[in-house]
């Protein structure tokens, strides 16, 4: 059986009545925060209200299990769930209660004493280092607060942690909640049965970073578009003069062999033939466009020309499937490439096509060109829709209860 269909039969929240339970929600609501300590971006806080409130509607009481930031295995205030309690209570229109702890007597208590209705929010898991340890002991811990364990955090599926895998041993049934449904199914859409065309884009930085995605995408693309910085090392490896531009030496070949690869399986490869180069990678720096790029200058977007070959075969496409911007599109002069091609996503998907997006910066940028209601799916993670398009096995997921299991 292919490595992808590990994903299939697993028990989700309609499968299980948490009527009366105390019931462990694994959200992901590690979110951005502005400088003053309030929530810059709820998306992913928005994305786990169906299952809080199925939850609730149903007669259980909600135990919401996160981690915010990095702090390293110590209580840090800067990274206190009590900052997203606010916008919590915001969205969710009712009350909720911040635990001292996520573990301890106290916690426990607490989880105790929910009656219907309550919502109680676990402290930051990753103050205890033992969380990102997959500790036995902290596992078994976090199961004693209820009854059934849903896991609704995609965005952390990809590592085994003890609130994404660990505990799922000792908490049964482990089901998926309907954001981690929602994700698994349209990416794995894409894995299993996407409609043709089918054309990836990826952008970002590096070619390391993603050599095990391009190839697996390769078997199953019809077009794959890069830009952004890992374009230039396929230009450079095409003996192509990148300028000042960053490019990934030791990658050079490895460029090369997945050139010839897509070759060889007929999958158009496309990158960029014209560019937008700046003196500076800063805003308001001197700016040339063209098919070449000036000495001393680099790549920061890609040129008109490359916008309408991209967008023509994205538009023509009937499924699409985007990671990573495809510019340096943090800065605002050097964003067009990338929100043209957001709006190109977007008229493919109003034409019937099925989009999916990566989180992160992807879709940070399709936010921002103003265009997310029209995207099929965003996804909420990252590096775990990355990882999940390489074909790697999920942890989060692999933990969860399957059907046939009789759970």
């Amino acid at each position: 059986m292919p490595l992808y269909r590990y994903f299939e039969n697993i028990m989700t929240l309609a499968d299980i009545d948490p009527a009366g339970k105390r019931v462990l929600v694994r959200v992901d609501f590690n979110v951005p925060l502005a400088g003053d300590g309030k929530v810059a971006d709820d998306f992913r806080i928005r994305s786990s209200l169906p299952t809080i409130r199925y939850i609730l509607g149903k007669g259980g009481r909600p135990i919401l299990a996160s981690h915010l930031g990095r702090p390293k295995g110590k209580p840090i205030p800067e990274f206190s769930m009590k900052l997203v309690k606010p916008t919590i209570e915001r969205l969710l229109g009712t009350r909720v209660e911040l635990a001292p702890d996520c573990v301890g007597a106290r916690v426990l208590e607490m989880t105790r004493m929910l009656g219907p209705g309550a919502v109680l929010l676990l402290e930051n898991l990753r103050f205890h280092p033992e969380e990102e340890a997959n500790d036995p002991g902290f596992c078994r811990a976090l199961a004693s607060l209820a009854d059934l364990y849903v896991n609704d955090a995609f965005g952390t599926a990809h590592r085994a942690h003890a609130s994404t895998e660990g505990v799922a041993r000792f908490l049964r049934p482990a089901v998926a909640g309907f954001l981690m449904e929602k994700e698994i199914e349209f990416l794995g859409r894409i894995l299993t049965n996407p409609d043709r065309p089918f054309v990836a884009i990826l952008g970002g930085a590096k070619i390391s970073d993603k050599i095990g995605v391009i190839k697996n995408l390769l078997d199953k693309v019809d077009s794959l578009l890069v830009a952004g910085g890992m374009a230039n090392t396929f230009l450079k490896a095409q003996g192509l003069d990148v300028g000042s531009s960053l490019f990934e030496e030791g990658s050079l070949g490895v460029a090369r062999e997945l050139l010839s690869l897509a070759a060889s399986k007929q999958v158009a490869l496309l990158v960029p033939t014209d560019f937008v180069a700046a003196s500076k990678v800063e805003a308001g720096a001197a700016v040339e466009k063209g098919k070449t790029v000036p000495r001393g200058y680099a790549i920061v977007d890609i040129g008109a020309e490359t916008i309408a070959r991209f967008s023509d075969k994205i538009e023509s496409s009937r499924t699409i499937f985007w990671n990573g911007p495809l510019g340096v599109s943090e800065i605002e002069d050097f964003a067009t490439g990338t929100f043209e091609i957001a709006r190109a996503v977007a008229k493919a998907s109003e034409r019937g096509a099925t989009s999916v997006v990566g989180g992160g910066d992807t879709a940070s940028a399709v936010a921002k060109a103003g265009v997310a209601a029209q995207i099929s799916h965003i996804s909420t993670g990252g590096g775990a829709s990355l990882e999940f398009i390489e074909g790697e096995e999920l942890p989060g997921i692999l933990a969860l209860s399957k059907k046939e299991a009789g759970c």
